[in-house]
């Protein structure tokens, strides 16, 4: 028995009617319908198993779609079953670049430009859109490259800076034993509780910086820019595994400085606990004339590699949030705004694990 698919030709010109596959009927597909997820399959399930029940294709046409349509769900259902009436997006235009093109341009923006050949020390998107018109015969505008590397996971961001004298190995040697040394400090203090802070120091003067800022397109916002001199340096210490800090503003980086912060950072430490404070070799985190507190070893980071040390992070986001594009109009006035600065953060715990906490540093 062939079973219609309900379009009879009641007009002039209607198609011959589709016959429906054999191997479903109505009680199969209403049972489909009611386990489906895909409200669209869910809707043409129902409306074919209306035409298997024997009803007419007026019948099957379920909210107002028309008899094309219908025809065309059971087209897609006897080719590939109640798959083909999955709910799908419109395929939309043809991409601008093709497959082979989206790899020349992933192999320009990973390489980046050479200046001698390309005249530039950075890619911009007329760069980019030269080159694939030079080399591929495309040609693409500025708003549809942005829009092409943005859907290839590609961004504009700032560079992290990099010691050009860094040694590319000293950062894999330091992080790859790390663990180990945790464990040999914790046996030598007798099994105490470790915990992993991280310490630098911010100059902040009158001398302020300026920050990013939303304004309208086509205009570049002004700020205040002070040429005074006047500064103070903010020491700070973090714990990103309990969230929590310990700072001091003080008027130089000297020795006697660093003993101060050194017995701050011992007073916030859990109470039984031993710290492994790691921070950079300046010279007056290594003199021999430092105060060490009995319940905090030093650790050096490895020469010229501030990227290891999260409290640089940190001081870029107090910066950005909460000391850049102002005016400093005393001394005083800095040391009352580092000092709000930094109670904020550790009034944000939640702030201190989302910079701070590395994994080479905390899974162990």
């Amino acid at each position: 028995m062939i079973l219609s698919s309900g379009l009879e030709p009641e007009e002039d010109g209607m198609a011959a009617p589709v016959p429906l596959r054999p191997d479903f009927d109505a009680e199969a597909l209403r049972a489909l319908a009611k386990s489906s997820r895909d409200p669209d399959q869910t809707r043409r399930l129902l409306a074919l198993s209306a035409i298997y029940a024997g009803g007419s294709r007026s019948a099957a046409a379920l909210g107002g779609v028309g008899l094309q349509t219908v025809r065309d769900w059971v087209l897609a259902f006897n080719a590939d079953g109640p798959d083909g009436l999955i709910g799908c997006k419109a395929p939309g235009a043809r991409p601008r670049l093709n497959a082979e093109q989206r790899e020349a341009l992933r192999a320009l923006v990973e390489e980046g430009p050479t200046p001698a050949a390309h005249g530039v020390v950075r890619w911009r998107l007329v760069d980019l859109a030269q080159i694939l018109f030079e080399e591929h015969g495309v040609s693409v505008s500025e708003q549809t490259l942005s829009r092409v590397l943005r859907s290839m996971g590609y961004a504009k961001l700032s560079a992290r800076p990099r010691h050009h004298a860094q040694d590319q190995d000293a950062i894999p040697a330091f992080k790859k034993p790390f663990p180990a040394r945790l464990a040999e400090v914790a046996q030598a203090v007798g099994g105490k509780p470790i915990e992993v802070w991280f310490a630098d120091e911010a100059r902040v003067g009158q001398k302020n910086t300026i920050t990013r800022r939303w304004a309208r397109r086509g205009t570049r916002p002004a700020a205040s820019k002070d040429q005074r001199t006047a500064s103070a340096y903010l020491f700070g210490a973090i714990c990103p595994a309990r969230g929590t800090g310990a700072g001091l503003v003080m008027p130089r980086c000297t020795t006697e400085a660093m003993n101060l912060h050194l017995a701050e950072i011992a007073r916030a430490l859990t109470a039984g606990a031993h710290a492994v404070l790691l921070l950079d070799q300046a010279g007056w985190h290594m003199t021999k004339k430092l105060i060490v507190p009995a319940n905090i070893t030093l650790l050096p980071l490895p020469a010229r590699s501030p990227e290891l040390n999260p409290v640089e992070n940190l001081w870029q986001f107090i910066r950005e949030n909460w000391l850049g594009n102002r005016i400093f109009a005393s001394y005083e006035a800095i040391l009352d705004h580092c000092c709000d600065a930094w109670n904020k953060l550790i009034d944000q715990p939640w702030r201190i694990m989302s910079i701070g906490l590395r994994a080479w540093a905390h899974v162990f």
